[in-house]
Formats: C-alpha cells, structure tokens, sequence
C-alpha cells in the first residue's frame, strides 16, 4: 500500500515538473512581441530617414556646404546603422524565441518540412545551436555597434587612430574565428 502511494506521489511530482516546461511560453511569447516592436520601430526610423533624405535633396534655396553635407551624410549613415542594430537585435530575439520553443515545447513541423529548400537558421535541435546562432547573430550586433561608435568619434592623435586600427583588427579577428569555427563544426558532420 506504502509502495503504491510512494509511487503516485512520484507520478504525480514528475508530471507536475514536466509540464512545469510550460512557463517557457512566457518567455516565448515576450521575445517574438519584442522582436515585432523592434522591426517596427526600425522600419519606422527608416521611413523617417527617407522622407529626411527627400526633404534635402528637393530643398531648393538652402546652401549646401561641405560642412552641412558631411554633417547630412553622418546623420544618415548613423540612423541607418542604427536600424541595421536594431533589426539584428529583433533577429536575435526572434531567433531565442524559436529556440526556446523547439527546446521545450515541441519541434516546429513547418521549420522541419521547409529546411530542405529554405534557410536552416531556424531549426534548432539543441541547446548549443541556439547559442551557435544567437552567438554570431550578436557578433554581428557587436561589429556594427562599434562602427556605429567609430562614425561618431573624433581623432585628436595619432594613438587614437592606433585605437582604432586595434579595434577593427579584433573585430576582424572575431569574424575570422567565427568562420573558422563554423567551417569547423562543417567538416566534423560531413564524417560523422
């Protein structure tokens, strides 16, 4: 009798933290509504950009001076850069969101069907494919974060531009790793 309680009891626990999964949802569902306000707000910002870019180019009567155009030039170049964060951080939570649901919940069957003839970035088998594609995907939020910096910074000396050099050797460096590491993991699951 003790036995078959003990066992019930255990039944019951282990369903309970099974199901407990569930709460991944939350998560799921934050990241994808995340994403959607991220590529709207970037989506957004560029419209603007473009009606910017229009007002300048059709303004007749403002002079344009090296300087105003320089300073027209950076802005622009900025916003877009930008953007282009912004865009790659919605892909990266869209990415954890998919993810997290293939993970926990269930395979995604239209992701499974559909990986023959489209991109495989969203099939995610495993824990480390989740941080495989979250991690170049952030990298490249890095690299552009930096040149978004870069753009922005003013050059008093020599040794600021040795700053620089540096830093884009490193990010050259992170780039190049990253390729080879992906080339890597390539060639070990063509022999296996």
């Amino acid at each position: 009798m003790k036995g078959r309680v003990a066992k019930a009891i255990e039944q019951g626990f282990e369903k309970f933290l099974w199901n407990s999964r569930f709460i991944v949802l939350l998560a799921v569902i934050s990241s994808m509504i995340s994403s959607v306000i991220l590529f709207l707000v970037a989506t957004i910002d560029v419209l603007e950009l473009v009606s910017k870019v229009w007002k300048y180019m059709t303004l007749s009567g403002v002079e344009r001076t090296l300087a105003v155009y320089e300073e027209f030039h950076g802005n622009v170049v900025g916003h877009i850069i930008g953007a282009i964060d912004d865009y790659l951080l919605a892909t990266v939570l869209f990415i954890f969101a998919l993810g997290l649901y293939e993970l926990f919940i269930s395979k995604i069957e239209e992701a499974e069907a559909e990986s023959s003839t489209s991109s495989r970035i969203l099939v995610i088998h495993s824990l480390d494919d989740l941080k495989d594609r979250l991690g170049k995907v952030v990298l490249m939020i890095l690299v552009v974060t930096f040149f978004k910096n870069v753009i922005h910074t003013t050059f008093e000396g020599p040794l600021d531009i040795l700053y620089l050099g540096i830093g884009i050797l490193f990010v050259s460096l992170a780039l190049y790793f990253t390729h080879k590491g992906g080339e890597a993991k390539g060639k070990g699951s063509d022999h296996g």
